[in-house]
């Protein structure tokens, strides 16, 4: 049951319910000591009560307390009150990407300039070492400005007890899954965002992220879910197997961009684009010089399903 509002957890008083995930439940808050509003994720019971998850969240929390990046939503600390421990957030206002491909493809005007700030925000994680393991659309959210902020850095890693949906949780927004690493290798992140070698439970890099974000580049840009299932096993299997078709890319999409959503949606971790700065680079280029449209040797073919070979 959602806190009321009033509920005070350390220096902060709940003044809302912001919504429902797989790890716990999210609300508005007033910090009352620096006198600002944040978002404060009340973490679940099975999470608190472990000693060693909590270590683990802790040591976590201070390497994403050393991210300083715009695009990437902050954490302010952690507060406890009686049982409950929370991460205090950066308030983000503004929809979800998830909410904009929700009312159908982005236009790549909009498109781009929100793909190159998650990219400048994955290179920063990634110099610091800091691997996401869960970027999909319902995790990066949009200001009125047009900032593009990165939310949930590092959770899906910290977090590995076995999490099922929360009651209430939105079905339209999937749920993160893990499994522990007794089943299928640790299994960490969100069915339809998760890298061939996430699915296959082998062990994860920065090239997991690069896969996620090439995914959601590509729904922007077509409005549509790249990998659906009826449940999750299915989803993983079509991650593993399914032909990836982007011919449902604008016309208009430039090169750079094609070669962007190719390289990362490399099923073969190895073949797969080497870093965010790449992306970057790339997308920068297509800004540039947005009327270029596709070039040469860039193609729509579908990506065959190819399986990664992982060692």
């Amino acid at each position: 049951m959602p806190l009321p509002q009033g509920t005070k957890i350390g220096a902060c008083d709940v003044t809302g319910h912001l919504g429902t995930g797989g790890m716990g439940e999210v609300y508005r808050a007033r910090d009352t000591t620096l006198d600002r509003d944040v978002a404060l994720k009340v973490l679940p019971d099975a999470f608190t009560a472990d000693p060693d998850r909590r270590a683990r969240f802790e040591r976590e929390a201070k390497v994403l307390a050393s991210l300083n990046h715009p695009n990437i939503a902050q954490i302010h600390g952690v507060e406890d009150a009686a049982d409950s421990r929370a991460l205090v957030l950066e308030l983000v206002e503004g929809p979800t990407v998830a909410d904009l491909v929700a009312r159908g493809p982005v236009p790549l005007d909009d498109a781009l300039p929100i793909a190159r700030q998650i990219a400048s925000a994955l290179q920063a994680a990634h110099e610091a070492g800091v691997v996401h393991r869960d970027l999909k659309p319902a995790n990066v959210k949009v200001r009125e400005d047009g900032t593009v902020k990165v939310l949930d850095f590092g959770l899906a890693k910290a977090l590995d007890a076995e999490a099922e949906p929360a009651p209430g949780a939105d079905p339209s927004q999937p749920p993160t899954l893990t499994l522990s690493a007794t089943r299928l290798g640790a299994i960490m992140g969100t069915p339809s965002y998760m890298s061939p070698e996430q699915a296959s439970g082998a062990a994860v890099d920065i090239g997991a992220d690069l896969w996620s974000f090439g995914v959601l580049l590509c729904e922007m840009l077509t409005g549509e879910r790249l990998f659906e299932g009826e449940t999750a096993p299915h989803v993983l299997a079509r991650v593993l197997d399914r032909d990836i078709d982007l011919s449902k890319l604008p016309a208009a999409t430039p090169g750079p961009v094609r070669r962007v959503l190719r390289r990362c949606l490399e099923r073969d971790p190895r073949r797969r684009m080497r870093d965010a700065g790449e992306a970057l680079s790339d997308l920068e280029d297509a800004l540039a010089a947005p009327e270029s449209g596709p070039s040469g040797g860039e193609t729509a073919a579908p990506l065959r399903g190819r399986r990664p070979r992982i060692a």
